[in-house]
């Protein structure tokens, strides 16, 4: 049986998944142009706007960031968040800090039931 997940686990999880599927396409269309012609900035630019990779970028960003919030207040609910308030505040307070930590939250919220 799956898991039942919120909304904003449902919706990163499918923003990941077109993300990933941009990133594929956008590798190809890359191995593709460098055949014919130098990888400059400006192809590069058009490449990532051509196969819809910064669009797909920007809404895992905001489905992440939903993400993020989603479980911050679900966490003020928990009898751990009593219990280890201010390190919990601050691991949150720090989430943009490095990508490491942000993804950590990342794949904490997804466990979330």
């Amino acid at each position: 049986m799956k898991p039942i997940l919120s909304r904003p686990q449902l919706n990163y999880t499918k923003a990941k998944t077109k993300f990933e599927d941009r990133a594929k396409v956008l590798e190809k269309k890359i191995e593709e142009t460098q055949k014919l012609q130098e990888i400059t900035e400006e192809v590069m630019e058009g490449l990532v706007l051509e196969t819809g990779f910064h669009d797909a970028y920007v809404a895992l960003t905001q489905a992440e960031n939903e993400l993020i919030e989603w479980s911050r207040v679900t966490m003020k609910h928990e009898k751990e968040y009593k219990d280890n308030k201010e390190a919990i505040d601050n691991f949150y307070s720090n989430v943009n800090a490095s990508p490491e930590l942000r993804a950590q939250l990342i794949n904490l919220a997804m466990k979330v039931r």
